[in-house]
C-alpha cells in the first residue's frame, strides 16, 4: 500500500516539475533531492515531527517518540527510544556532542552522545521546546532552556546539581526558541522576547502582528543570522531585528542592549520556516489555493523562496513549488526548515518526507543549460569554470553542441565550432568529417579543416577535394590555392583534374587549378605553358619565383602578346639570363613588339642597344613617330645620313630640319622651315638657336616680300639683329599687318635696353664706390708685427732678437713684410715701392703702407 502511494506521489512530482519548467525559463537557484535510505524506512512506519542539523550529522524526531541520528545521506547511525509519544524538539550544541530532547508527554532529556553525562526530567505538561547552550560542552556553560506553559532555564551548579529559573510565564505556551551566543529568543502567544543570559535581563518584546491566527496552527519561526541579528517569521510577516548596545548615557534602569527592527515586510503566503543565505533569506511557505472546479480551499505544494529583504519590502529572487509526500494533508505547523550553515544546505521537513535543498553549483548550471539546449552558454560556462566542474567535460559539451547544430541543419555554424571544440585532436576531426560526409555537408566543414597542427590523413583532404571537384570548380580552385600541397596526394588530384578536363578541355578554372597543382609538383614547364595559354597574370610571378628564364626563351612573343609592359620589364631586368640579342631575334617577325622592347631599352640606357639604333629609326618612323625626334636628339650612335634618308622619304619635316641642322646644313634647314612649314616663329626660333648672322640675313631676304613674315620678324628680332636693317629693306607702299604695333614694340624694347644699361651702370658705380671705401678702411687699419713674422726676402725674423739694436722694415698692404735693406732701391723715375711677391704673381702691386725704423 505504501509503495503504491509512493509511486503515485513520484508521478505527481514529475508532472508538477514539468509544468513548473514549462511556466518559467528562469534557472532555479537551488536544487532538490529527497533524503532517502534510512529516512525512507523510518517514514514508511512513522512520521517526522522535528529535526535539527549539525555539520556532521542529522537528528530526526518522530511522532512515535523515537530520535534517530543520521548521516548526511540519510543512513541511520543511532536510535534512541525517548518516549511513546511525539518528539516536539531536538537541540544540539555547536560541538555536536550533546543533545537535548523534549516530548509531548512532558519528558526532557539532555545527554552526551559520547559520554555518560545525562539529565532526565518529566513535567506535568507537554514540553514544546528545548534549547541547550551552544557551548554546552564547556563546564561553565551547562545550561539549557525548556518551554511549555513557562520558559525555564536549567543550570548545573557547582555541586553537579541542576537548578531551574523561570525566565517567563503567563502569556501562553512557549512554541519556539533559538539560542545564539549569550542571547535566547523565544515566542509565545503574545510575541517574541529576547533574553540576555549574561546580564540576566530581557531586552525586548516584539509583539505578534496578526493575532487572528492560531499560534498552535501557525507557529512563529525564529532564526539567528548572526550573533546580533534575529529573523522572525510569523503568519505572513517577516521582521529582521538587530540587537545593539545601548550608550552608557542612556542606560539608567534600562537593559544594556536594545533591539531595532531594521526591516519589516509581508509575504504572500504563511511562513513555515526561515533560514539565512548570505544577505538573502530562504523562506518556506505554506500555501492554500482555491479549486477552480469546486471553489473549495485545498492545501497546495509548499514553496521555497529566496528573497532579498529591503527596508519595507522584499524582492523575490526565485520561487520553487515542492512536491513533498502527503502535502495535501499537511498544515502550516507540519513543515519545518532546518539548515546547515557550513554548507548552505536546507532541509524541508514534513511528516512523511524530508527534502534537501542545495545551492546549485556550476555543474548544475551546465545541466540546466544543456536541458534547455543552450549549448553555447553551457560551453562558455564550462570553459570559464573548468577547474570547478566535476561532472562535465568541455569536450563532451562541445560534441553535444556540434550534434545539436547538425540536427538543426546549421551546418556552417557546426563546422565553425569544430575548429574551437576539436582543437588538435586529429582522431575526433576525422570522425566528425566522416559524419559531415554522411549527411552530404563536406563543403561546410572544408574551410575549417586543420592545415598544420594537427594534420589529418591525406584521404580526408582528398575526399573533400573530390566533393568540390564534382560540383563546384570555383570552390575546388579556392581550396587548392589555400591548402598546402603536402596535405594530400598531389598526383591523385592532378589525375582527377585531367579526367574532368577531358570532358571540358577549355574550362579556365580547371586549367588554372591544374597549373597550380603542377607548380606544387615542381612541374614548372607544364604550369608555365598553361598560364601562357590562359594569359594569366601569375605567369610572371611564376617565372621569377622559380627562375624559369631558360624555359621562356622561345615564348617571348607569347609573353609580349600577353602583357608587353611586364614582359619588357622582366626581360630587361634579367639581361644576364636572356640576352638583348636573343630577344631581338625572337621578335624579328613582330617589329611592333621589337620596337616596344628596344624603346624601353633605350630609355634605360642610351648606349646598351647602340647596335640597333639604325634599326630603331625605321621602327620609330613606322610605329612611334612622336618619339622619333627625341630619339634622334638623345642618340649618339644613330647614322645621320640613314636617318635623313628615312625622314625625307616619309616627309618628316621637323625631324629632317633637326638632322640638317645637326649635319651643319643650317641654311637648308631654315629654308625647309620657311618653305615647308611656313612658320615664321619656328624659323626665328631656329635662327636664335643657331645664332648665325648669315641665317638671319637669309631669313630677312626670304621674308622681305611676305608681309606676315615681316611682322613676325619685327616682333622678335629686336634683341638679336638691328631692326634698321630690316626696315630699310621694306619696299615703299607694302602693306604690313600691325606695322604700328611692331614699331612701337621695337621702340619699347630699345627703351628697355637703355634703361637696363643705365640701371646696370648705376649699380656698377655704387658697388665700385662701396668697395673702394671698404678697401680704404681696410688699408687704414694697423698691422700686427711680432716675433713670428718673417721677411719675405731673407726669410729671417722681421724683428731683431736684440730690441736695443736699430732696425728698419716695410709692410705692404698685401701684408707681406720686408727688411728695408732687403728691398731694391727705388729709381728716380718710379719712387714708389711695390711688393716683389705680388708684382711677380701679377696680383697687382702692393704699395708700402708702413715703414718702421728704430
Amino acid at each position: 500500500m505504501a509503495e503504491a502511494e509512493d509511486q503515485e506521489t513520484g508521478s505527481l512530482e514529475e508532472s508538477t516539475d514539468e509544468s513548473e519548467e514549462e511556466e518559467s525559463e528562469e534557472e532555479p537557484k537551488l536544487k532538490y533531492e529527497r533524503l532517502s535510505n534510512g529516512v525512507t524506512e523510518i517514514l514508511q512506519k512513522d512520521a517526522a515531527s522535528c529535526m535539527t542539523v549539525h555539520d556532521k550529522f542529522l537528528a530526526l524526531g518522530t511522532h512515535y517518540g523515537k530520535v534517530y541520528l543520521l548521516d548526511v545521506q540519510g543512513n541511520i547511525t543511532q536510535k534512541f527510544d525517548v518516549s511513546p509519544v511525539k518528539i516536539n524538539q531536538i537541540s544540539l550544541d555547536e560541538s555536536g556532542e550533546h543533545m537535548g530532547v523534549c516530548s509531548e508527554d512532558g519528558k526532557v532529556q539532555v545527554f552526551g552522545l559520547y559520554s555518560g553525562e545525562e539529565f532526565h526530567e518529566t513535567f506535568d505538561c507537554p514540553i514544546k521546546i528545548i534549547a541547550v547552550h551552544p557551548h554546552f560542552v564547556r563546564s561553565s556553560c551547562k545550561q539549557f532552556v525548556t518551554g511549555g506553559k513557562k520558559l525555564l532555564l536549567f543550570e548545573r551548579s557547582w555541586m553537579n546539581r541542576w537548578k531551574s529559573l523561570v525566565l517567563h510565564e503567563g502569556e501562553g505556551n512557549i512554541r519556539s526558541v533559538k539560542w545564539r551566543g549569550h542571547l535566547i529568543a523565544w515566542a509565545n502567544n503574545m510575541g517574541v522576547k529576547i533574553f540576555d543570559i549574561t546580564s540576566k535581563q530581557r531586552i525586548t518584546n516584539v509583539p505578534r502582528d496578526d493575532i487572528s491566527l492560531r499560534p498552535d496552527m501557525y507557529p512563529c519561526s525564529l532564526c539567528w543570522k548572526d550573533n546580533v541579528t534575529l529573523i522572525i517569521g510569523w503568519g505572513t510577516s517577516v521582521k529582521i531585528c538587530s540587537v545593539k548596545e545601548r550608550h552608557a548615557s542612556e542606560m539608567r534602569d534600562l537593559p544594556s542592549r536594545y533591539v531595532e527592527i531594521v526591516s519589516q515586510f509581508e509575504t504572500e503566503f504563511h511562513i513555515s520556516g526561515l533560514a539565512p543565505l548570505c544577505d538573502q533569506l530562504v523562506v518556506l511557505s505554506y500555501v492554500k489555493e482555491v479549486s477552480e472546479k469546486t471553489e473549495r480551499e485545498y492545501c497546495a505544494r509548499p514553496r521555497l523562496d529566496i528573497i532579498q529583504p529591503l527596508s519595507e519590502t522584499c524582492e523575490e529572487i526565485s520561487s520553487d513549488a515542492l512536491t513533498v509526500r502527503g502535502f495535501q494533508e499537511n498544515e502550516c505547523r507540519d513543515y519545518h526548515l532546518e539548515y546547515s550553515e557550513g554548507e548552505s544546505l536546507f532541509y524541508i521537513v514534513s511528516p512523511r518526507d524530508v527534502v534537501v535543498a542545495k545551492e546549485r553549483d556550476q555543474d548544475d548550471h551546465i545541466d540546466w543549460l544543456l536541458e534547455k539546449k543552450k549549448y553555447e552558454e553551457a560551453l562558455m560556462a564550462a570553459e570559464i569554470s573548468q577547474r570547478n566542474i566535476k561532472r562535465h567535460k568541455i569536450l563532451d559539451i562541445g560534441l553535444a553542441y556540434i550534434n545539436h547544430l547538425v540536427e538543426r541543419g546549421e551546418y556552417d555554424i557546426a563546422a565553425r565550432k569544430c575548429q574551437k571544440i576539436l582543437g588538435k585532436n586529429a582522431a575526433l576531426w576525422e570522425y566528425e568529417v566522416y559524419k559531415f560526409k554522411e549527411i552530404g555537408q563536406l563543403k561546410a566543414v572544408s574551410p575549417y579543416l586543420p592545415r598544420g597542427d594537427p594534420v589529418l590523413k591525406p584521404l580526408i583532404y582528398e575526399m573533400v577535394l573530390h566533393e568540390f571537384l564534382e560540383s563546384d570548380y570555383e570552390g575546388f580552385a579556392t581550396l587548392i590555392r589555400e591548402w598546402p600541397g603536402d596535405l594530400y596526394n598531389n598526383s591523385v588530384i592532378v589525375q582527377a583534374v585531367r579526367d574532368h578536363l577531358k570532358k571540358d578541355s577549355q574550362n579556365k578554372t580547371l586549367l588554372k587549378t591544374l597549373a597550380e597543382l603542377y607548380t606544387y609538383d615542381k612541374n614548372y614547364g607544364n604550369a608555365l605553358e598553361i598560364y601562357l595559354t590562359l594569359r594569366h597574370k601569375d605567369v610572371f610571378q611564376l617565372i621569377h619565383k622559380h627562375n624559369l628564364f631558360s624555359s621562356i626563351k622561345d615564348k617571348i612573343v607569347l609573353l609580349m602578346d600577353f602583357d608587353s609592359e611586364k614582359a619588357v620589364d622582366m626581360l630587361l631586368d634579367n639581361e644576364d639570363k636572356i640576352s638583348i640579342k636573343k630577344v631581338v631575334e625572337e621578335l624579328e617577325d613582330r617589329p611592333e613588339l621589337q620596337h616596344v622592347y628596344l624603346h624601353k631599352l633605350f630609355k634605360r640606357d642610351h648606349h646598351k642597344g647602340q647596335r640597333y639604333h639604325e634599326k630603331q629609326i625605321s621602327l620609330y618612323a613606322e610605329y612611334d613617330r612622336p618619339n622619333l625626334l627625341p630619339f634622334l636628339r638623345d642618340s649618339t650612335h644613330c647614322p645621320l645620313e640613314k636617318a635623313l634618308e628615312i625622314c625625307q622619304q616619309r616627309n618628316f619635316v621637323e625631324e629632317t630640319v633637326y638632322l640638317l641642322s645637326r649635319m651643319g646644313n643650317s641654311r637648308s634647314a631654315l629654308k625647309m622651315i620657311m618653305e615647308e612649314l611656313h612658320d615664321v616663329d619656328k624659323a626665328i626660333e631656329f635662327a636664335k638657336e643657331q645664332d648665325d648672322g648669315e641665317l638671319w640675313e637669309d631669313l630677312i631676304l626670304y621674308s622681305i616680300d611676305k608681309p606676315p613674315f615681316i611682322t613676325g620678324l619685327l616682333n622678335n628680332i629686336g634683341t638679336h639683329v638691328d631692326p634698321i636693317l630690316l626696315i630699310h629693306r621694306i619696299k615703299e607702299g607694302m602693306e604690313i599687318p600691325n606695322l604700328r604695333d611692331s614699331l612701337v614694340k621695337i621702340l619699347q624694347d630699345y627703351n628697355l635696353q637703355i634703361l637696363l644699361r643705365e640701371g646696370c651702370k648705376k649699380i656698377l658705380v655704387a658697388d665700385s664706390l662701396s668697395l673702394l671705401k671698404k678697401m680704404h678702411r681696410t688699408q687704414m687699419k694697423g698691422v700686427l708685427v711680432d716675433e713670428e713674422n718673417i721677411c719675405e726676402s731673407c726669410l729671417s725674423p722681421i724683428l731683431p732678437t736684440d730690441a736695443a739694436k736699430p732696425f728698419s722694415m716695410v709692410v705692404f698692404h698685401c701684408r707681406h713684410m720686408f727688411h728695408k735693406e732687403c728691398l731694391p732701391v727705388p729709381s728716380m723715375n718710379s719712387p714708389a715701392q711695390y711688393c716683389n711677391i705680388c708684382s711677380a704673381k701679377n696680383r697687382g702691386p702692393g704699395s708700402a703702407i708702413l715703414e718702421m725704423k728704430k
